[in-house]
Order: C-alpha cells, then structure tokens, then sequence
C-alpha cells in the first residue's frame, strides 16, 4: 500500500467518525447504534453500562464488542483504548479501574475528541484522559500501561504491524491486549478491499485470522487467541449496501452484488487477545535461545 492510498484511508476515516460525531451530538433520542449500521453495533453493552454513561457516548458507539469485559480489567490498572472515538469504553474502563487506576483514550478525529471530553465531564470520572493521535504512533511512554484495549479501531488501520507493535511498546511487561475487532474468515479480493467505503465500514481493512495472529506474535505477544463472536451471513449484509451506496463515486465499474456476495460469510466479529511476556519469561527464552546455539 503506498502513502498516498494510506492518507486516503485516514481521510476517509476520519471524514466518517467526525460526521459520526456530529450526529451523535445532535440526537436527541438515540440508543447504542442508532447513528451507525446496527447490525454490527447493536446489543454490545449491558443497559446497566449503558445507563450509566451520557447518552452522547452512547450514541456515539461504533465497535464490535465490549473489550472492557473481554479484558477483565482490575482495580488500580491503567488502561489504554486505541480509537476509542466518543469515549463509551474509556468511561466503562474508568469505572472499573476505580479511582486509583486511570483510563486513557486515544483518537485522531479532532471532532470525535471535543465529543468524548464533553461525556467525560458530564460523567464527572477524573481519572480519564483523552489523547489525541493515532493508533500507528501512540504518544504515552514505553511500558506505562497494564491494559491496552480496542473496538472495532485496528481493521480501520493501513499499517496494522506498526499499531501492534506500538500497544506491544506501551504495555508493561505481562500486560493484556483485548480487541473486539472485524476479522476475516477468508480473504477478500482487491477489487472489494479497494473499495474506501468498505475501509470505514471496517470490512475491507479487515485481516484473515492467520495474519492477525502472525502479526501479533512478530510483534512479541504471547498467549495470542481469536475467538469468533458473530459471522455475518446475507442476511446482515444490507448495511453495508447502504455504506457503498454513499460512497458510489469512488467504486465505479465494481459490481456491487459481487462484492456482496463476497463478503457474506467471510466477515466475522472477533474477541482477540495476547499478553506480553513478563521479565522472567522473556530472560527464559533469552537464556534457552543460547543454549540452543
């Protein structure tokens, strides 16, 4: 992929999440999906969760899971979410790192920022920060984070090796890496990956889950598992029509049935996890690379 085809994809991504936020802000009586396709979005969170947040940061839910369970986070962790656009999973993390942990966001949509802060002081949690960047190039030092988390954000990336290895830089050693993310039970061909409508509709950008796990352990991780979640089937793939149709003058002359065709059955919503060696295990394998030799 060239750098002009990866500046495409982050304006691409952040034009949507930034009109995402925009709408999340100015609905009045939205629920957990009602500015997104729902079929991926929809029944993530518990209503307790939800009750408990503004309902901006509802609104505003664009993922595929809920990492802040998948990551089983304790009292006292500090938690990093990677794209973590109006704040649901932050705010969901603070709680349940209680006030002597501490939740980070991290997003590159300036317009998803000023959304997520707004929650963040209507929810009154001061151990939240918001951060702005991308996921590629993490702005926090090296070792400073228990928990890195994600939702539905890594697919979205053109340079997926760099983002994980960077979580890889930032966790502590044994630290956690909890994604719900899109993954690909199959490869998809290029003339359906090149479709920019399919990349923020978080399909196209997708990995085959031996390329997820082959990354992830390049990276360093140990203990690297996906687990499916929900496979989508034709009967899910009317959303994403309409994603395409609002982005027909960048597919011209790509069959549409084709594509869809294609994607049925490949797609699957994914918990994905790994953890970083701590020092003792990563001074074994050091030693036990010696002997070897």
């Amino acid at each position: 992929m060239t750098t002009n085809d990866s500046e495409k994809i982050y304006a691409a991504v952040r034009d949507r999440y930034a009109n995402a936020a925009r709408a999340a802000s100015s609905c009045t009586c939205c629920g957990p999906g009602d500015t997104t396709a729902g079929v991926v979005t929809s029944n993530l969170y518990e209503k307790d969760e939800t009750d408990a947040l503004p309902s901006d940061a509802v609104a505003a839910s664009l993922g595929c899971g809920n990492p802040t369970v998948l990551a089983e986070l304790q009292p006292g962790e500090v938690v990093l979410d990677l794209g973590s656009g109006g704040g649901i999973d932050v705010l969901l993390s603070a709680r349940r790192v209680g006030p002597g942990g501490m939740a980070y966001g991290l997003d590159m949509t300036p317009e998803m920022l000023e959304l997520a802060r707004k929650n963040q002081a209507e929810a009154g949690l001061a151990n939240v920060e918001f951060l702005q960047g991308t996921i590629e190039d993490i702005p926090l030092p090296d070792e400073t984070v228990d928990v890195v988390i994600s939702n539905c954000v890594v697919n979205l990336s053109p340079d997926k090796d760099a983002v994980v290895r960077e979580a890889f830089r930032v966790l502590k050693p044994g630290g956690r890496l909890a994604i719900a993310d899109i993954v690909l039970r199959r490869g998809l061909s290029e003339p359906t990956r090149a479709l920019i409508g399919l990349w923020t509709g978080c399909v196209a950008g997708a990995l085959v889950v031996e390329d997820y796990e082959s990354k992830l352990r390049a990276a360093g991780f140990d203990d690297v598992s996906i687990e499916p979640t929900r496979v989508f089937g034709d009967g899910d793939i009317d959303a994403l029509e309409a994603e395409l149709s609002v982005d027909a003058h960048l597919s011209q002359g790509i069959d549409r049935n084709e594509v869809m065709t294609e994607v049925a059955g490949s797609v699957m919503s994914a918990s994905v996890r790994a953890r970083k060696p701590d020092s003792g295990s990563r001074e074994r394998r050091v030693r036990g690379g010696h002997r070897r030799r």
